[in-house]
């Protein structure tokens, strides 16, 4: 099972939740953007391709400042007011300074976190209503047990790091925004979708012709998508992960993931997916999280592997951690 996400996901969670709690007063809900969406799905036409599909076509940005799970601070709040979403992101985008002692990272120009999902949703969950993930009773344990394993090896080798740290893979499928590089470039050709993943490059060829989906000793890191339109929205289910996927939430060889792409006006896909997975949850889950598209915007190449300088550095540190360590202890059994 797979809960490297927490770390990640959990920083953001407690930033909106203080910044939500230092800044922003209690106020009513706002569906307001979540009915325009309506309105414009209802008034625009679809492009077609030259085989007739709706054309989902084009580089579409899934950063978002909303996370997976609703905040306990905001327990109860289903939307954000229009005014609170523009307090926490002008909150979260800003550029502070590194503490002392602390080298810093990306500054504010280079970060894309995107802002609040248009919906106005305090959580990317939407069922269940709590906005929370209806983790088992096992699959708890084993998060925290996780998170205790690598807190105790951080870096004993490279296999204590992720996948996103060894260049294997980042966002996964279904994807979660990060800091950076929430980009999807969708190409549609006669029987497939293809889409490429801005950050280390991973393109999905997925076929729409009812092909089987690979035999189940066959697995792989995204796992294997097989896709089909149902009316103008383009259905992709995915399975066969592999035991050694991180996606950003816990899940395991069991997850079966089931995207939906519709695409409501010309800069907006309405995006969502659900999660089944009886090993690791109570029931399906399900999240929203509208993709917006992204004009005049190009995608290079991620080169990850070529300046991966922080994998040997972690080691590195991590070996200078040990060797100091050992030296304290002769030093202190020498005195005593």
């Amino acid at each position: 099972m797979s809960h490297r996400f927490l770390a990640s996901m959990g920083v953001l969670a407690v930033v909106i939740a203080v910044a939500f709690l230092a800044r922003v007063p209690v106020a009513g809900q706002s569906r307001s953007s979540a009915a325009k969406t309506t309105a414009e799905a209802k008034t625009w036409t679809a492009a077609r391709t030259p085989d007739g599909q709706p054309d989902l076509q084009g580089v579409w940005s899934y950063a978002s400042l909303t996370p997976l799970e609703r905040p306990a601070a905001l327990a109860g709040r289903e939307f954000f007011t229009p005014e609170e979403a523009a307090a926490l992101e002008a909150d979260v985008e800003g550029d502070r300074p590194p503490t002392p002692g602390d080298p810093g990272a990306y500054n504010a120009v280079l970060f894309d976190r995107g802002k609040i999902a248009s919906n106005l949703r305090t959580s990317l969950i939407v069922d269940p209503p709590d906005g929370i993930l209806p983790l088992t009773a096992e699959a708890r344990k084993s998060v925290a047990a996780q998170a205790e394993h690598s807190r105790a090896h951080p870096a004993d080798s490279w296999l204590d790091r992720t996948a996103w740290d060894r260049c294997i893979m980042y966002h996964g499928v279904p994807p979660i925004s990060t800091g950076y590089n929430n980009t999807y470039q969708i190409f549609q050709v006669p029987g497939y979708v293809a889409i490429l993943d801005e950050n280390i490059h991973d393109v999905r060829i997925i076929p729409l012709d009812g092909r089987p989906r690979l035999p189940a000793n066959i697995r792989q890191w995204n796992g294997n998508s097989r896709g089909h339109w149902e009316g103008n929205t383009l259905v992709v289910e995915t399975t066969n992960y592999s035991d050694k996927t991180e996606l950003r939430f816990p899940s395991s060889t069991n997850t079966r993931a089931v995207e939906r792409f519709t695409r409501v006006s010309d800069d907006l896909i309405d995006y969502q997916f659900t999660i089944e997975d009886p090993t690791v949850y109570t029931r399906p889950w399900t999240a929203v999280r509208p993709m917006q598209r992204l004009t005049n915007y190009q995608i290079y190449e991620y080169a990850c592997h070529e300046g991966n300088y922080a994998m040997s550095h972690i080691l590195s540190g991590a070996r200078a951690e040990e060797k100091a360590a050992e030296e304290a202890a002769k030093r202190n059994n020498a005195t005593k």
